[in-house]
């Protein structure tokens, strides 16, 4: 009788030296599950092609147990292991991820625990740790890539040649138009950064703004940004988040504060709105990161960037925050393409100051924060992440604009009615 040769196990086939055999398998294994994107995987003599046509990056792998495990798990894997210098991308990083971010987008939608990941747990410690975890890594380091007012939010380019500095007062332009500030007004910020936003309604539109952060970092830049511009009788900055919100105001303004309350916390974010906005001729802006379709941040975002942040889509925020608020929906604009323009700005700057060894981090750091800033504006080309801008007033609000020309032809900005009594 013959022998029947049975294959060998991948244990068994390493334990013979046939490591090229066995890597060929993990690096196909791997370029099926990300494909068809058009980039190469690599490992020694070792590569296997992930969509069909000329590769735009080759992604090599400095040793067999990163490709396993990337092999196991590629989305919540290749963050770390970039990072920590185990993977080389070898071409145009951004036109990889790209690439990758179409191919996974034609993939099946999130499991159930993907959707059940929506659902973050916020409290006020934990949520106050975890804004402190980003935006606390020292003015310093925003300084070095941000513009000069340190907006970290999307600007509008009303032309693709305008410089990062205009782009971003052309942004906070178009909000003071869309909430057609008058002299006099109250207005609450909610997540207000540095401060700069609220310091130009005050100072261009003759506001009072009372600005709320739980960033220690930011919040000082921004009352020393106050007293150095003489405005701290129409501006308060106040140490507290969303929850803490007192008073009443006209107008109510989030520029990316939204994405940090989670869904399980909307309800208390309709609270503020209902206690806070004038029920006659109150209105708002909220501006947020979001999706077309419900799914959760990656792991990696979460746990290294952003933790406990959430991108809602449209339906999500407004059954969420707007309707148990009782407030109508009055505009809303997609800047999906402004915010791709605004992080290449990001990006470049970023890599400047690397090239020049003005970042005061370690390699690891640096290399994470190459691929944020990489990986986020590949999102936004690809139509992965959305950048929505929603203007809401009180239902049956008599203060509504009866049309928007006004708001892209002139300077006025949306004209809000005077209510009548």
């Amino acid at each position: 009788m013959g022998t029947t040769t049975r294959p060998a196990s991948p244990l068994r086939w390493a334990r013979e030296g046939n490591a090229e055999g066995l890597d060929g398998r993990l690096l196909r294994a791997l370029a099926g599950r990300v494909g068809p994107a058009a980039v190469r995987f690599s490992l020694g003599a070792a590569s296997a092609l992930a969509g069909e046509g000329p590769p735009v990056a080759t992604i090599r792998f400095k040793d067999r147990k990163t490709l396993l495990a990337l092999a196991l798990d590629p989305v919540d894997r290749f963050g770390d292991a970039y990072a920590e210098g185990r993977i080389e991308v070898e071409g145009d990083l951004i036109l990889a991820l790209i690439s990758v971010y179409r191919a996974l987008e034609a993939k099946p939608g999130p499991s159930i625990v993907q959707r059940l990941g929506r659902y973050v747990p916020h409290t006020l410690p934990g949520d106050r740790k975890s804004v402190q975890h980003h935006y606390d890594l020292g003015n310093d380091f925003y300084r070095l890539w941000l513009d000069e007012r340190l907006l970290y939010t999307c600007a509008y380019f009303e032309s693709p040649e305008l410089s990062l500095e205009d782009a971003q007062v052309a942004k906070m332009e178009l909000v003071c138009r869309k909430l057609g500030l008058r002299p006099g007004e109250t207005v609450i910020e909610a997540g207000c950064g540095w401060g700069a936003f609220a310091l130009h309604m005050a100072k261009h539109h003759g506001v009072r703004v009372r600005a709320y952060n739980v960033s220690t970092e930011q919040i000082a830049w921004a009352r020393a940004q106050a007293e150095r511009q003489k405005l701290t009788s129409r501006v308060e900055f106040v140490q507290s988040d969303y929850r803490g919100i007192e008073g009443r105001c006209d107008a109510f303004v989030s520029l990316g504060m939204l994405e940090h309350v989670g869904l399980a916390n909307y309800h208390e974010l309709a609270r503020v709105l209902t206690r806070t906005l004038d029920r006659t001729r109150g209105r708002g802006l909220l501006h947020f990161i979001g999706r077309d379709r419900p799914q959760p941040l990656d792991r990696w975002i979460r746990r290294r960037i952003f933790p406990g942040a959430y991108a809602p889509t449209l339906d999500e925020a407004c059954r969420g925050v707007l309707v148990p608020a009782g407030m109508s929906v009055i505009d809303v604009e997609n800047l999906r393409p402004h915010y791709s323009l605004t992080l290449l700005h990001w990006r470049e700057r970023f890599e400047r100051a690397v090239a020049e060894n003005r970042v005061g981090f370690d390699e690891r750091f640096r290399r994470m924060w190459r691929l944020y800033l990489a990986g986020s504006e590949a999102a936004f080309r690809t139509g992965w992440m959305q950048l929505f801008q929603v203007v809401f007033a009180p239902a049956g609000s008599v203060g509504a604009p009866q049309t928007r020309d006004a708001l892209y032809r002139t300077s006025e900005g949306l004209h809000w009615n005077e209510p009548t009594s």
